[in-house]
């Protein structure tokens, strides 16, 4: 089984139709676990009324808002999965109906996978998010006039879905296209390196640490592009201030390797 952890903070309008579209999965075998760095209640509120409606489980893990701590969440999130594959999301993506089906077609024991996004600029967020419901078919019809408006900046790699190769290969750790809100790799590989590193609190690159560490461990990245695409909602930059320190911890890691 597929364990989606789903990182969120303070966002239910995103979050509700990030599940909606979990909801309209072609492939079903999977659990959704929420990973609240502090939300308020009306996250909770929202979740426990959205779950009646899904044919997967989802649990709800919340931690005290003390600052960003999502290294320390997902790391309680890993613990509790049922799944033997993870799949790391945020709620500020919505992704397509064949997401998991997607994730699990390019699964593969001794590879991690890195996926693309589409980013929506602000004015379609704005209208996506008055929507009653996620309408995927409603999103679709208007893909093309999405992308010639420059509402998204991607269209071919929603349209044509490539398959699994040694092309999606990476041969070393590259920072480039890592993006925490949609990446892969298997529970017990994830437990081989302690899961995320806890001492990287703020926001920034907590997610290219653990993918650095997945392949120092022996772990091939793949890359998800032209297949797991998700729709990022435009929001306003997060608070920066420990990216840099961030940035320095891991390439301290990646020069202490080199020596």
């Amino acid at each position: 089984m597929i364990s989606v952890l789903l990182a969120t903070y303070n966002w239910p309008q995103a979050l509700k139709l990030c599940l909606e579209s979990l909801n309209q999965q072609t492939d079903q075998n999977f659990e959704i676990i929420i990973a609240d760095d502090g939300s308020k209640e009306d996250t909770k509120a929202l979740i426990e009324a959205m779950r009646p409606s899904f044919a997967v489980p989802i649990t709800h893990l919340w931690q005290e808002d003390i600052g960003f701590r999502k290294t320390h969440i997902l790391n309680q999130a890993i613990a509790v999965a049922k799944g033997n594959y993870l799949v790391f999301l945020d709620g500020d993506c919505i992704v397509q109906s064949d997401f998991i089906a997607k994730h699990r077609e390019l699964a593969q024991p001794g590879f991690l996978l890195t996926g693309s996004r589409v980013i929506l600029n602000e004015a379609l967020t704005k209208s996506i998010l008055f929507w009653p419901h996620w309408d995927t078919k409603r999103f679709f019809n208007s893909l093309l006039s999405y992308r010639l408006s420059g509402g998204i900046n991607k269209y071919l790699p929603i349209k044509i879905k490539l398959g699994d190769g040694s092309w999606r290969h990476y041969k070393k750790f590259v920072w480039r296209r890592i993006k925490g809100c949609n990446m892969a790799c298997w529970k017990a590989d994830a437990l081989a390196i302690q899961g995320f590193d806890e001492s990287m609190t703020g926001w920034g690159h907590e997610d290219a640490d653990f993918i650095f560490r997945l392949q120092q461990n022996g772990i091939i990245r793949k890359s998800g592009a032209w297949a797991t695409e998700v729709f990022h909602l435009f929001h306003h930059i997060h608070d920066q201030s420990h990216a840099a320190e961030n940035a320095r911890h891991v390439r301290e890691k990646i020069l202490a390797k080199a020596r």
